[in-house]
C-alpha cells in the first residue's frame, strides 16, 4: 500500500536533526515509511507546516524544502491483548489478563482466571483481533487428567469446531483437542530429540499421541524405525493420518494399546531409544521402558513434572531408584534441566538418560 504525502526533503546528513524538529511540531505521518536516496531523506508530513512553524524551520535546516512524494504504508503494528481491552474491563481485572496462550493451528486455548468468567466471551473476541491466523478460542475447564489426558474445553470465540491441522517443524498434525492430548509448548523438545537420533536406530515412543515425536524423527531420520504406542483410540486415528500426511509410512508404525502390554508382547530389548512423554504417570513406566531398552544398553527420555522444594537432583534420584527396580542402572544422565513452567512454582522437566 502507498500514499502520496507532502514532505520535508532535506541532505541525509541533517535527516536526525529534520526528524526531531519534525516530531516536535508535530508535524511527521507516522503511518508511512521515511524514504531516502543517495543524497537526501524525505520525511512524510501529515500536515502542511503553519506560518509561524516555517521559520523555525528554515532557520535550524538551511537546505530544508518542502515537496510531494509516493511513501509506503507501514505495516500496522498488531495491538496485545491487553491494549484492545484496555477500555473494556477495569484496572483490577486488566491485570487478571493471562500472559499466555497455546496456539494449536488456528486454534486458541486459553486459561481463562475465575474472576474473568464472566467477560470470557469479550476476552476470546479480542483474541481473534489480535491473533489474525485464530479462528476458533477455546477456554479450559479444569486440569489434564485420565488416562488419555484430556481437559474440558469451551467454545468462547469463532467457529464451533476443536480439530486443526498444526504445523511445526517442516510437518503437519491433524488434531481434535478435544480428544487427543497435544502441546504445542513441547516444540523444542520435539526438534531437540528427533535431531540426536542417530542413523539407523529403533526408537519406541511410548506414550505417542498424535505423533509429534515420532513423525518428527522419522521425517528427519531417514533410516531410523520408531514404534509409536498410545492407549487413546482417538488419538491413534489422528496419528496414522499424520503418518500418511508427512509421508512417513514406511518408518513409524502406530500401535494402539497400553504401553506396558506392548512392550510385553512386542518390544521386549528392542529400543536404541524410549521416549516417556507421559509426565503424570512417567515413574510408574520406568519398568517398561528399561525392558524395551536393548540389552546392550541405550537411552531414555523421561518428562516428569517437579514442584518446589522438589529438585532436578530429586528427580534424578527417583528415576534412577526405580531403574535399578527393574534390574538396570544409569550410567548416565547425558541431559538435565527443566523445559516449561506448567504452574506457579511447578516445571515439567525432561531427564535424558543412558541406561545400561
Amino acid at each position: 500500500m502507498s500514499e502520496t504525502s507532502l514532505c520535508i526533503k532535506v541532505k541525509k546528513i541533517h535527516g536526525e536533526k529534520t526528524l526531531i524538529l519534525a516530531n516536535k511540531l508535530g508535524l511527521t505521518h507516522r503511518e508511512l515509511k521515511i524514504q531516502q536516496n543517495t543524497n537526501y531523506i524525505y520525511i512524510p508530513l501529515i500536515r502542511r507546516p503553519e506560518e509561524n512553524e516555517l521559520p523555525k524551520l528554515k532557520a535550524k535546516l538551511p537546505d530544508f524544502e518542502l515537496a510531494t512524494k509516493v511513501f509506503t504504508k507501514k505495516k500496522q503494528q498488531r495491538k496485545t491483548l491487553h491494549q484492545v481491552l484496555e477500555n473494556q474491563l477495569p484496572p483490577h481485572l486488566l491485570a487478571s489478563l493471562p500472559r499466555a496462550l497455546d496456539v494449536i493451528g488456528d486454534i486458541a486455548v486459553i486459561d481463562i482466571p475465575p474472576e474473568l468468567k464472566a467477560h470470557e466471551r469479550l476476552i476470546g473476541e479480542a483474541i481473534l483481533k489480535t491473533h489474525k491466523n485464530v479462528q476458533t478460542v477455546l477456554a479450559k475447564i479444569g486440569a489434564v487428567s485420565g488416562t488419555y489426558r484430556l481437559r474440558e474445553l469451551e467454545i468462547i470465540a469463532g467457529e464451533q469446531k476443536t480439530t486443526t491441522v498444526h504445523k511445526e517443524h517442516g510437518c503437519q498434525y491433524h488434531v481434535d483437542v478435544a480428544t487427543a492430548y497435544f502441546s504445542p509448548r513441547l516444540s523444542h523438545e520435539h526438534n531437540r530429540v528427533a535431531s540426536i537420533v542417530q542413523k539407523s536406530e529403533t526408537v519406541l515412543d511410548l506414550f505417542a499421541g498424535v505423533g509429534p515425536f515420532s513423525v518428527l524423527i522419522a521425517k528427519k531420520n531417514v533410516d531410523a524405525k520408531v514404534y509409536a504406542v498410545d492407549i487413546n483410540p482417538e488419538a491413534v486415528e489422528f496419528l496414522k493420518r499424520n503418518i500418511r500426511l508427512n509421508r512417513v509410512e514406511n518408518r513409524v508404525i502406530p500401535i494402539l494399546g497400553d504401553a506396558g502390554q506392548a512392550v510385553e508382547e512386542r518390544f521386549l530389548g528392542v529400543a536404541d531409544r524410549v521416549i516417556m512423554n507421559l509426565p503424570e504417570k512417567a515413574l510408574n513406566f520406568v519398568n517398561v521402558a528399561c525392558k524395551a531398552v536393548k540389552p546392550s544398553g541405550g537411552t531414555v527420555h523421561y518428562y516428569a513434572f517437579i514442584r518446589l522444594p522438589d529438585s532436578l537432583e530429586n528427580a534424578q534420584l527417583r528415576f534412577s531408584e526405580a531403574v535399578e527396580k527393574a534390574g538396570r542402572k544409569v550410567d548416565v544422565f547425558l541431559s538435565t534441566k527443566a523445559i516449561r513452567e506448567t504452574a506457579p512454582y511447578e516445571s515439567q522437566i525432561v531427564l535424558d538418560a543412558k541406561i545400561l
